[in-house]
């Protein structure tokens, strides 16, 4: 008998403990639909959120648009090639603010309130609209695109690569040893854009020009929506410089490549030389001026030309091919791509070094043990990316080239910019 009440006791006990355990096993499967359950999936790891802004219209679309195709076409690679960075998905807000202020700031705010661990211009322009708002924050962000007022004095924001005022002295310097030939100094004037792509290609010519012996004979601003410039030229005309140099977007500088060589069709600008700052030195200038019209023509660019051997051209090839072949040989598109690559780098060296790993995210740590512990080859699309405290310039390399046969073709090897200290507070 009392064998039999312990059996009992034993039974209540063994049924409790699985109808206890159901609701356990339940939760753990999954219904797929069929009546049927599989097998325990892993855990998924959390998103990691950023915010991406491009001015895919307006008037700099032509840089926006395969700026926006290359950097979504990096993260669609990342998140679906190579799992997302360390198991994370990266997940983004992105949004075109259409080259106007109004909607750059919206979109900030956006971010802010959106709890985004970092945040991507891609034009320095917008990057200046926005800049206060991130700093105030303390929202860590890069420009593709920048300018010395972006990063100096030094906040949370950093540039991915050299900025205009980079662009400039880099140019002047090549120009000085390579181009010029006469004697005494070389005049050159300057036709610039009228927001931070112009301006910061001033500022590196108001601060090195006289020290390099140059003679800065005339500064021409003009819009994004020029039409024509022809009077400006025509007042540049009269002081008879050796080169011009302009920092501007594509379609502006078109418009100013074309209208130098309607005056030189007068005899005028004889043995002139032209240089292009980055934000316009892609192909899209060939293909508004004409490439008889840019041939000759100088500029500075800080990534590779598509098709020279690197580690990250043939996975970029393959997806611009695929997706967006409209922009292969856009070389806005590599620094996109190039972009899209380091905003994954970022997030994986802050998971790495942040104490607790990806759960202790948040834009401080991305920013203290992402950014600043950076040292990656960006897969040799452009110069290696590397923090040096002070110097929010997160890329150094820049190289010359020039128009040869309607082709922008490299004529020098890897320049790294120097920090150059404008004193801005």
């Amino acid at each position: 008998m009392k064998g039999n009440s312990l059996a009992r006791k034993l039974s209540v006990i063994l049924l409790t403990v699985i109808v206890a355990g159901l609701p356990v096993l339940t939760a753990g499967c999954d219904d797929n639909g069929g009546g049927q359950t599989t097998a325990p999936t892993s855990t998924v790891k959390q998103p990691l959120k950023i915010g991406i802004m491009y001015p895919q219209t307006g008037v700099a679309a032509a840089k926006g648009q395969p700026m926006a195709a290359g950097v979504l076409d990096a993260i669609k690679y990342i998140n679906e090639e190579k799992g997302g960075v360390l198991g994370h998905q990266i997940e983004v807000i992105s949004r075109d603010n259409g080259y106007d202020a109004a909607k750059a700031t919206t979109i900030i705010n956006e971010f802010i309130s959106s709890k985004a661990l970092l945040f991507t211009t891609q034009a320095s322009a917008m990057m200046s609209v926005v800049m206060g708002i991130a700093n105030e924050a303390s929202l860590p962000g890069f420009t593709v695109f920048s300018a010395p007022s972006i990063t100096q004095p030094a906040k949370h924001i950093y540039a991915q690569m050299p900025d205009y005022g980079d662009g400039w002295a880099i140019f002047a310097d090549y120009y000085m040893k390579n181009v010029w030939k006469g004697t005494g100094k070389p005049k050159m004037a300057l036709m610039l854009l009228n927001n931070s792509t112009g301006y910061g290609a001033k500022d590196a010519a108001d601060k090195l020009a006289a020290t390099m012996g140059i003679e800065i004979v005339a500064v021409e601003e003009h819009t994004s929506t020029t039409a024509n410039e022809i009077e400006a030229l025509t007042r540049i005309a009269a002081k008879n410089p050796d080169v011009i140099f302009i920092s501007s977007t594509p379609q502006p500088t078109s418009i100013i490549v074309k209208g130098i060589r309607d005056i030189q069709a007068t005899g005028k600008f004889a043995g002139l030389t032209i240089g292009c700052g980055h934000a316009s030195y892609t192909s899209q200038l060939v293909d508004l001026a004409g490439a008889a019209k840019v041939e000759g023509v100088y500029g500075v660019f800080p990534t590779v030309s598509w098709g020279e051997n690197v580690a990250g051209m043939a996975k970029m090839t393959e997806y611009v091919n695929k997706y967006h072949p409209d922009f292969k040989n856009n070389m806005d598109y590599i620094t996109a791509w190039a972009e899209g690559l380091l905003i994954a780098k970022i997030l994986e060296t802050a998971i790495q070094n942040t104490p607790g790993g990806a759960a202790n995210l948040t834009p401080a740590n991305v920013e203290k043990y992402g950014f600043q512990m950076l040292n990656y080859d960006v897969e040799g699309l452009h110069g290696p990316v590397k923090y040096t405290p002070g110097d929010n310039r997160l890329s150094k390399g820049m190289r010359v080239f020039q128009v040869k046969s309607g082709v922008i073709t490299a004529i020098s090897n890897w320049i790294n910019a120097a920090y150059i200290d404008y004193g801005l507070k």
